[in-house]
C-alpha cells in the first residue's frame, strides 16, 4: 500500500468540482462541491447520534437505502438543520443534480454545513449548477475540498493504492471538521471513494466497524454536531472480484480504509479551532478494549489537559484526573504517564505518582505541533488511540461571532 495524491478522485471512475455560489459572503472561497462516479456504487454511511439532525441526513438515508448511489452534493454556510422547509431544499438539492447529469435524484447523497437554523434558498445552488458540472474533473477533488470547509482552515485530502484481489485499487477521501467535533461517532463530513468492487453490505460492516477506532475517537470541544456523516462509495471499477465476504481481500480493503480515515483523523484533530498542537493520546496495557478506549477519550477531552498543552505545561495530574472520572476500572497505583513529540519523550509520571523530571525539558517537548500522551495502565494487553488538539484563546474567538 502507498499513499497518493488525487484525493476524492484518485479512484478510477470519479470525478469532482467546487465552486462558489454565494451561499456565503466571502466570494473567495468555495462553498458547493459534487463528487460523481461514473457508475452506480455501492454505498454506505454513519451518521450523527445527536437527535437533532440537519435534513440533509434525513434525505440521504433514505436516498441510499438501497445500498446504492452515484453522487453526493453539498454545500457549506449553511447546514440546513432545524429549517421547516429543510427535507424539500435537500431534496432539491439532489433534484438539481439530475436535472445537470441525469443521475437519478435518489442516488445523490446530500449534505450541509454551516450555520443552524438559518434558511436556505435553492437559488444560489441553482444558479451555480451550469459551473459546478462543467468543472468536474478528475483534478476537481481539490476544488471540492475547498467546498466543504467551514471554520477549517486547510483542506483535508488523502488516497491510498492498494491490491485486493489481484487488482491495484485505490481509496481516497476528503473531510471538513474543526469544530462541534466529540466523539460520538461520524462527528465531521468525510466523503470517501474507492475503485474498488465491494458488496453494500460488506462496504457498511468495513465502515461501522472502522470508525469505531477512528472517527469515534476524535473530539475538538466535547459538542456533538447535527450535520456530520461519513459517506463512501465503492464503483468497482479496480476490476477485482467484488467482495462479499470476510477473508484476505476484506482485509486489505479494510486497511487501506483504515489508512485513510486515519489519516483524515489526525487532518481534522490538528486544524480544530483555534488548535496550534495536534494531541494523540496513547493508551496502553488496558484490560480490556473498552477501557483503553474510554480512558483514551476522556483524557483527550479534558479541557484542563488541552489547556495545559496550550501553555506547553506539563500537568501530568489533569491526565490522571480525567482517567479517573472516565468511569473505566483501573488501578491507578499502576498508571505510568509520558510525553511525547519529535523534541524526544519524558516521563512524568510512575505507578500513579510524580518523578522528578526538568520542566525545562519538558516544556520543550510540550512546544512541538504534535504532542503524544502516553499512558500505561499495566493491566493487560489492549490499547487504543484519540485526537484532538489543545484549546487555546482563538477557540472562544471564533465561537464568539461564529454566526454573526
Amino acid at each position: 500500500m502507498k499513499l497518493m495524491e488525487g484525493g476524492v478522485t484518485a479512484a478510477q471512475g470519479f470525478t469532482a468540482s467546487g465552486v462558489h455560489c454565494g451561499i456565503r459572503k466571502n466570494t473567495s472561497k468555495n462553498d458547493l462541491s459534487l463528487i460523481v462516479s461514473e457508475k452506480k456504487a455501492s454505498a454506505a454511511a454513519v451518521y450523527t447520534t445527536n437527535l437533532v439532525k440537519g435534513a440533509p441526513l434525513t434525505v440521504t438515508k433514505a436516498h441510499i437505502a438501497d445500498g446504492t448511489a452515484q453522487a453526493v452534493i453539498c454545500n457549506s454556510g449553511n447546514a440546513n438543520t432545524c429549517n421547516a422547509n429543510g427535507i424539500e431544499i435537500a431534496e432539491g438539492m439532489a433534484e438539481l443534480v439530475s436535472q445537470k447529469t441525469g443521475i437519478a435524484p435518489n442516488d445523490v447523497v446530500v449534505a450541509s454545513t454551516g450555520v443552524i437554523g438559518q434558511p436556505l434558498s435553492l437559488e444560489p445552488i441553482k444558479g451555480g449548477m451550469d459551473a459546478l458540472v462543467e468543472g468536474l474533473s478528475r483534478e476537481g477533488g481539490h476544488a471540492a475540498a475547498l467546498g466543504i470547509m467551514t471554520t477549517d482552515t486547510i483542506p483535508k485530502e488523502v488516497a491510498v493504492e492498494f491490491t485486493c484481489g489481484g487488482k491495484t485499487c485505490r481509496i481516497g477521501g476528503i473531510a471538513k471538521g474543526s469544530g462541534m467535533i466529540h466523539p460520538n461517532m461520524a462527528t465531521m463530513l468525510v466523503f470517501i471513494t474507492t475503485d474498488a468492487a465491494i458488496s453494500p453490505e460488506l462496504l457498511q460492516q468495513a465502515l461501522s466497524g472502522d470508525i469505531q477506532s477512528t472517527f469515534h475517537m476524535i473530539s475538538i470541544d466535547g459538542d456533538t454536531s447535527t450535520n456530520d456523516m461519513v459517506v463512501v462509495l465503492a464503483n468497482g471499477m479496480a476490476g477485482n472480484a467484488e467482495i462479499t465476504a470476510e477473508g484476505d481481500d476484506f482485509s486489505a480493503f479494510m486497511q487501506a480504509l483504515n489508512t485513510v480515515t486515519v489519516s483524515l483523523c489526525r487532518m481534522i484533530a490538528g486544524d480544530g479551532e483555534g488548535a496550534t498542537k495536534l494531541l494523540e493520546c496513547k493508551v496502553s496495557g488496558a484490560g480490556t478494549l473498552d477501557t483503553a478506549k474510554t480512558v483514551a477519550k476522556s483524557v483527550i477531552c479534558s479541557s484542563l489537559l488541552k489547556a495545559a498543552m496550550f501553555g506547553a505545561d506539563a500537568n501530568w495530574g489533569r491526565v490522571l484526573c480525567a482517567i479517573g472520572y472516565s468511569g473505566a476500572q483501573v488501578d491507578v497505583t499502576k498508571i505510568d504517564v509520558s510525553f511525547r513529540s519529535a523534541k524526544g519523550e519524558i516521563l512524568v509520571c510512575k505507578d500513579g505518582a510524580g518523578v522528578d523530571f526538568s520542566e525545562e525539558r519538558a516544556k520543550e517537548i510540550l512546544l512541538e505541533k504534535e504532542i503524544d500522551i502516553l499512558i500505561s495502565l499495566n493491566d493487560g494487553g489492549f490499547g487504543a488511540t484519540a485526537w484532538g488538539c489543545d484549546l487555546t484563546y482563538d477557540y472562544v474567538k471564533i465561537n464568539g461571532d461564529y454566526r454573526t
